[in-house]
């Protein structure tokens, strides 16, 4: 701007120079001045100018060596790097599990997150002696990557990269319980190896809808050897505890710079900015809670979420995430057994001082926020928890069963299922069930796993609540084999937030995922949407979408709603909502399985059957559009043979290829899943 305005100013006397050749002596002195003085501050200025530009030339440099994990592994003497695609926080544990083994071979190994580095590397991994590649790799959703693993998964679909030097292991974490089981890890196995990569291992299935843990440890037991003889290694000596953070306790900290719950920017609860992820939640007002069973054991809940002025976009089909808060009455008992002043602020940092990851969970911050906010003390702790906790058990019994149940032996599998597993023993259980078992608190939240945000199916429509975000949810509680009541710790969070409590606001930090799982883009399309339970939480978002789409003088095709519940009488959700709409025209059909109202049982399935010709003139002959949400272990699966028998049946086909054509209706995107399990 000023080099600008001085321009400007100095324009007038060279103009009139070249017009007026009256000019005394003094005149062309004072312009011959000002333009040497004008000239030699120019030059000046450009010198001064140039000088900050280099910095900006480094950080350039510094940015493209910090996105190459290759450097970084040169730098620290690393030869084992460990991505992981993680969602819920499993994938990183295990690839931190196995980068922490590779010392045991005289080897050295860093985890790593795939968004953070530049994968394009790959390709000069064999500048390191002794280098290897693993990846966990998780599936998400319907075979897709996990949102850190979106950036890869690009990438090698588009690479052309020579990776020949490259040596590699997978495992890939899924549930035999979805369609695409471990999709992800299949694919990055298979296409690592097309790419020219050396496989040095097996690919390794984790199936968490069996025992995940026990997949790992198989794995791992075998992956271990098959390296050492790869590269001419053996093992230095047993396992042993390395503790990765150290503690530091803060007597004299400044409060507002300690973290109180926020899951990324400090003080970013009191000064909220937009745009809102998972490093930066919104805090929602709950505006409305309400019951929505008649009666039974069980708590079903409506719950609306106030996003106004968050510029928080969704679409109906989209998942909500938010954030939970376990409960304060097992917080305080975990100060309680282990004799600690939970207000203690602390840090846990990195003894690895390369490490991007530089503390567990942000710090600083207290024992009783940690615990609140940031770890899951309610899961049964995996293996490597119970080994490295083992050292702290004062009597040589209990310390001699937590050896066994980390071991890999058929004997400590089994007690490790039977004892932790099945028994669905907590953290908190386990200390109460080893009296000698006291470890110090700051190892023990060192060892902890994060508490994982949950996700729920939005049951609302954007077009109809722009500013509000619905959720349907039923209250997880149970009594386990010990005795114990456990309670789901989002769900009993959720139940409690009751609106203006005590004149304040209920928040809930939350942020929006989005999904494949949308209304057809031809309104006119038919769709049949199948979902007992809490699964019809997206289906009341896509029908309030069809009834605003007809009031706005849209064609709007079949609308077909197949649900279920157990009594007609006890958890017909949404009923007077669905009556409604049906007696307006916008919900064509309405098919209600109650399951417990008669001697025999009767599911959405069994309707299907019923109305089969009706299903199969809509998807073969209208174009259908086909939808289901809910349980995946039984129902999707059964919703799915039913439909492998409809379209034998109505179309002349063989059972082969009866499912190939359900196939083919899922690739088009006509056939549509939301499930969990």
């Amino acid at each position: 701007m000023g080099a600008d305005g001085m321009e400007a100013t100095i324009a007038p006397p060279e103009s009139s120079a070249q017009q007026d050749s009256f000019f005394s002596m003094t005149d062309v002195f004072l312009i011959s001045l000002i333009t040497g003085l004008f000239t030699y501050w120019f030059f000046f200025r450009k010198k001064k100018e140039e000088i900050p530009e280099l910095p900006k030339i480094q950080t350039v440099t510094s940015l493209a060596r910090d996105s190459s994990f290759i450097e970084k592994m040169k730098k620290t003497g690393r030869n084992i790097v460990v991505f992981y695609g993680s969602q819920t926080g499993t994938a990183e544990e295990f690839a931190n599990r196995l980068s922490k083994d590779a010392h045991r071979y005289g080897l050295r190994g860093m985890a790593a997150d795939p968004e953070e580095y530049d994968l394009s590397d790959l390709s000069r991994l064999s500048e390191i002696d002794k280098s290897l590649a693993v990846f966990c790799m998780a599936t998400y959703g319907e075979g897709d990557p996990t949102d850190n693993a979106q950036d890869f998964y690009d990438w090698l679909q588009e690479a052309d990269a020579d990776l020949s030097g490259l040596r590699f292991a997978v495992f890939g974490l899924g549930n035999k319980t979805y369609e695409h089981f471990n999709a992800m890890g299949k694919y990055v196995d298979k296409r690592l190896e097309e790419l020219g990569a050396q496989r040095i291992f097996e690919l390794g299935l984790g199936d968490d809808d069996g025992n995940l843990e026990e997949d790992f440890i198989t794995w791992r037991e075998q992956f271990w050897p098959a390296v050492c003889e790869h590269f001419g290694v053996e093992a230095t000596g047993e396992e042993s505890s390395i503790r990765q953070y150290e503690l530091v306790v803060h007597t004299d900290v400044n409060m507002n710079k300690v973290y109180t719950g926020e899951m990324g920017r400090l003080k970013s609860y009191e000064n909220q900015k937009p745009p809102f992820d998972a490093k930066n939640p919104f805090l929602a007002v709950v505006t409305e809670n309400r019951k929505l069973n008649e009666g039974g054991e069980r708590h079903l809940m409506h719950l609306e979420l106030d996003i106004s002025n968050s510029k928080i976009r969704y679409e109906s089909g989209d998942h909500v995430a938010v954030y939970p808060a376990n409960d304060s009455s097992l917080v305080n008992q975990f100060g309680e057994i282990l004799g600690t002043d939970l207000d203690t602020i602390m840090s846990l940092n990195n003894l690895d001082e390369e490490s991007n990851k530089k503390h567990p969970f942000p710090c600083p911050t207290s024992y009783r926020t940690a615990l609140t906010y940031y770890l899951d003390i309610t899961n049964p702790p995996r293996t490597n928890v119970l080994y490295e906790l083992a050292q702290y058990a004062t009597d040589t019994s209990e310390q001699e069963r937590l050896r066994k149940m980390a071991s890999s032996t058929a004997e400590g599998k089994a007690l490790y299922l039977s004892w932790v597993v099945e028994a669905r023993r907590n953290i908190l259980a386990i200390l109460q069930d080893m009296p000698s078992l006291r470890p110090p608190i700051d190892h023990l939240c060192e060892l902890l796993p994060r508490l994982q945000a949950r996700y729920y199916s939005i049951a609302s429509s954007s077009k109809v609540h722009p500013n509000a975000i619905h959720i349907c949810a039923v209250t997880v509680e149970y009594e386990t084999k010990t005795g114990r009541l456990n309670k789901g710790v989002a769900t009993n969070w959720l139940k409690n937030k009751v609106p203006n409590e005590n004149g304040s606001n209920s928040l809930v930090p939350m942020y929006v995922r989005k999904s494949q799982f949308r209304l057809p883009f031809k309104p006119s399309t038919p769709v049949i949407m199948i979902g007992p339970g809490t699964g019809i939480a997206p289906f009341i978002g896509f029908i309030q979408e069809r009834a605003w789409l007809k009031q706005q003088g849209k064609e709007v095709g079949e609308t077909v709603l197949y649900y279920g519940c157990r009594r007609e009488h006890e958890d017909y959700l949404y009923r007077e909502e669905l009556a409604r709409f049906h007696q307006e025209g916008v919900l064509t059909q309405l098919n209600v399985a109650f399951s417990r109202d008669q001697a025999e049982k009767v599911y959405v399935q069994h309707l299907l059957k019923k109305n089969k010709e009706n299903v199969w003139k809509l998807v073969n002959d209208g174009n259908a559009h086909i939808y289901v949400c809910g349980d995946a272990r039984n129902m999707a699966r059964d919703v799915q043979n039913t439909f492998y028998e409809i379209v034998a049946e109505y179309g002349n086909m063989s059972q082969s290829q009866a499912t190939d054509y359900v196939k083919k209706l899922m690739t088009k995107g006509r056939y549509s899943l939301d499930v969990w399990s």
